[in-house]
């Protein structure tokens, strides 16, 4: 099978290498999934960057993807032959990702994909989707509270956004770019702060009337936790973080926090306990079967050219989650 790979960590096009492997064969209770698309996440290319070194042999990156089961092996029922899915964790603490034709997995991290769902959106579904699916589950009910998305156009946020609307929140986005909040106006999140231009805190405490969000689903803690102080996390809150721009130490206000009885929570999207997981994965395709969901996805990138889609999660210039386009 074609397929790409690093055997040592650096820039995209130094390290990553297209060429053939053997085609897996599913082990007991997995499935092999023909892919037709890989997504790239940060996360991806953070890893081939030197975030996660290559200790030994090679990885074939990516986590997300979605296809085709065309093989099952022992416990897993033949009724699966055909299915289309999508794919989470896939090069989770193992060396074999989606960046290739197939990949042989548990048969639970193949999730069934509606028909009416294409596998652009379904290679998106793994990291983008369930993060924001557990980042609004987090924050409880939403039903007539205001909930703050940063980053809004973003893989994640673009899909928080929608989903907490969903629920019955209204929606404030923070956005880098009008271009980007005319997208999130698109599915009716109309409340965008453009934060390179406006300061954040002082509109979202105009917009909320001086007494700021009731929950947030953050993907820079770095910044987020600033807006504590300055007064723009109402009493009671819920903050859910799945993301930092800074590593290490990060400045917390006990004294703003603490007075206001704010709930902090940290998730990462690959580490979910079972039950969370599962509670994740179910809500995501009720709204994926309902056709709830607008999917924001750009032009897929062929393998062959797969270093120009690590490029293009880098550069932060593409509207829209990165993927991949797999050979027949």
């Amino acid at each position: 099978m074609r397929a790409a790979l690093y055997s040592r960590n650096g820039p995209a096009r130094d390290v990553l290498q297209v060429t053939d492997l053997p085609t897996p064969e599913p082990g007991p209770g997995e499935v092999r999934v023909k892919l037709a698309l890989s997504g790239v996440n940060p996360s991806d290319v953070k890893s081939r960057a030197g975030s996660r070194p290559v200790t030994q042999g090679y990885i074939v990156p990516h986590s997300d993807g979605a296809g085709v089961i065309d093989r099952v092996g022992s416990d897993v029922p033949a009724s699966r032959l055909g299915e289309r899915v999508w794919i989470w964790n896939g090069q989770w603490q193992r060396p074999m990702g989606t960046a290739a034709q197939y990949i042989a997995l548990s048969a639970e991290q193949a999730v069934p994909l509606p028909d009416n769902v294409g596998f652009e959106a379904g290679a998106c579904m793994g990291i983008p989707g369930l993060t924001a699916m557990h980042g609004v589950i987090l924050l409880g009910d939403v039903a007539g509270k205001t909930v703050l998305v940063t980053g809004g156009a973003s893989g994640v946020g673009y899909y928080a956004a929608q989903m907490a609307r969903l629920r019955g929140a209204r929606v404030i986005t923070t956005v880098g770019s009008a271009e980007k909040a005319r997208r999130l106006e698109q599915v009716g999140v109309t409340d965008n702060i453009l934060y390179k231009q406006e300061p954040v805190a002082e509109r979202l405490l105009a917009l909320t009337g001086g007494r700021g969000v009731d929950a947030i689903v953050d993907m820079d803690f770095s910044t987020t936790a600033g807006l504590v102080p300055a007064g723009a996390v109402a009493a009671h809150g819920v903050i859910a973080v799945y993301g930092s721009n800074q590593r290490g130490d990060i400045p917390l206000n006990f004294g703003a926090w603490l007075p206001r009885s704010l709930s902090l929570r940290f998730f990462l999207v690959y580490d979910l306990l079972p039950a969370q997981r599962r509670a994740a994965v179910d809500a995501l395709s009720a709204l994926l079967r309902d056709g709830a969901l607008s999917h924001l996805v750009a032009p897929a990138f062929e393998l062959d050219d797969i270093a120009g889609a690590h490029e293009a999660v880098e550069s932060g210039r593409v509207l829209g989650n990165v993927v991949v386009a797999l050979p027949d």
